[in-house]
């Protein structure tokens, strides 16, 4: 009887020490080291209210992964991702990033989108020192839940002062109101910028209503700001909300043009709000018939490789991992602490939305902004504000189809300035 519970035991010992893989020895859950296949994390949106976020900023991931791999890796070792759906739920985007962190043992991690989700993600991944790029995330406290964090993108000061000095100074607005989705980071951050801009601007906020995210009815709020009859509606939502406030408001008899930022940006836009979105306007990272050579391959490549034109996510994607293993090759290492220094110090990368240098607070210097609005079903350009160069005329350019991001023909522009950049626009 004794024999049989030492084997028994000795059979449950087994069992745990294979069902539970031994820790790495490196700096945090990553493995280092210099052999070996380079494994990255990736968590996003690829299935729920922003799938569409997901989907190009992986599809970005995954065009500059195969480049890298195809011209022989980092250092001579191949990348592999691996993804995790957050399904667009910052709970589980925690969850995603601790598996890929604890299970995975990923070197770093690209994602999210969405703040909310980076911003439950960042402090993870700050605790295990595994370094988290997001490539388009703009709530300025992203990057302040640590030295681990960074980001490719502008952030939202930059965008709410870029729009409110647009709609003020170069369409002549006079008064807004404010409709914010509660339960984002994103939206209630950005709306308190833009407010602070437009009304410093000598423009007077109207009226403020809010919803939650997951709403499908917004008739009593723009109600509520029909009565105060703004020159615009400031809506710094998703995508997926925005179309269906457009169509409330025109249900309503409500005019006025609705105004947002970069999460506006997606394929779905037009198709979801179509013609209630004429003349309205949005900031974001890039303009895909940018001319510049940079643009023109990378659309070129996206293109055939996924049938499609890339919007600003999936450029940010692409940036973000281009970054990445540029600090990888010079870090001579996948360690987490030489990583996260050796990404820290990128300076005039050349990227697709444009050169990249990261500032001390880890977010990137001088990037440029442009606006859009949706005129005939289309996106035309109408404003580039650049930190780093001289104010030089942008054409508008109409899209020759609707997925954001998308613009085609050209026409003649004038010049504009915004405090302290260097503005161009067109109308």
């Amino acid at each position: 009887m004794k024999r049989a519970w030492i084997i028994l035991a000795t059979a449950i010992l087994s069992v745990a020490f294979i069902g539970c893989p031994p820790k790495t020895e490196s700096t945090g859950a990553a493995s280092g080291g210099t052999e070996g296949e380079i494994v990255i994390g990736e968590y996003g949106s690829m299935t729920g209210g922003q799938a569409t976020f997901g989907d190009s900023t992986h599809k970005g991931i995954m065009l500059a992964v195969d480049e890298i791999n195809t011209a022989g890796g980092v250092n001579g070792r191949k990348i592999r991702v691996i993804t995790e759906d957050d399904q667009s739920k910052a709970e589980e985007a925690a969850n995603a990033v601790t598996k890929l962190i604890s299970q995975n043992n990923v070197i770093a991690v690209l994602g999210e989108v969405a703040s909310s989700n980076s911003l439950a993600a960042a402090p993870i991944c700050q605790s295990n020192k595994v370094p988290m790029i997001t490539p388009s995330s703009t709530n300025p406290d992203v990057t302040k839940k640590g030295d681990y964090i960074f980001r490719m993108c502008f952030i939202d000061p930059y965008q709410g002062e870029a729009m409110a000095n647009y709609l003020t100074k170069e369409v002549g607005l006079k008064t807004a109101a404010v409709l914010i989705d509660v339960k984002s980071d994103y939206s209630t951050g950005l709306a308190a910028f833009f407010e602070r801009t437009f009304i410093a601007n000598g423009g007077r906020i109207v009226g403020k209503q809010s919803y939650a995210q997951g709403d499908s009815d917004f008739r009593s709020q723009l109600t509520a700001i029909k009565s105060t009859n703004p020159d615009v509606i400031w809506v710094p939502g998703y995508y997926n909300d925005i179309g269906q406030i457009a169509i409330q408001a025109r249900d309503l008899g409500m005019k006025q043009p609705l105004a947002g930022g970069d999460g506006w940006e997606s394929p779905k836009l037009i198709e979801i709000g179509g013609k209630a979105l004429e003349g309205c306007f949005y900031s974001n990272h890039y303009h895909v018939d940018d001319p510049s050579p940079a643009v023109k391959d990378f659309v070129q490549k996206y293109q055939q490789r996924y049938g499609a034109k890339p919007d600003s996510l999936a450029a940010l994607g692409y940036d973000s991992t281009k970054v990445l293993a540029d600090a990888i090759q010079r870090a001579g290492t996948t360690e987490g602490p030489a990583l996260r220094d050796a990404i820290a110090a990128t300076k005039g990368f050349s990227g697709v939305t444009g050169n990249i240098t990261l500032g001390p607070d880890r977010n990137p210097i001088g990037k440029k902004l442009v606006v859009l609005e949706i005129k005939n079903g289309q996106l035309a350009l109408k404003s580039v504000v650049d930190p780093t160069a001289g104010a030089t005329p942008a054409t508008d350019t109409t899209a020759t189809n609707a997925p954001a991001g998308t613009t085609g023909t050209t026409d003649s522009s004038t010049t504009g300035t915004a405090p302290s950049t260097a503005t161009s626009r067109t109308q």
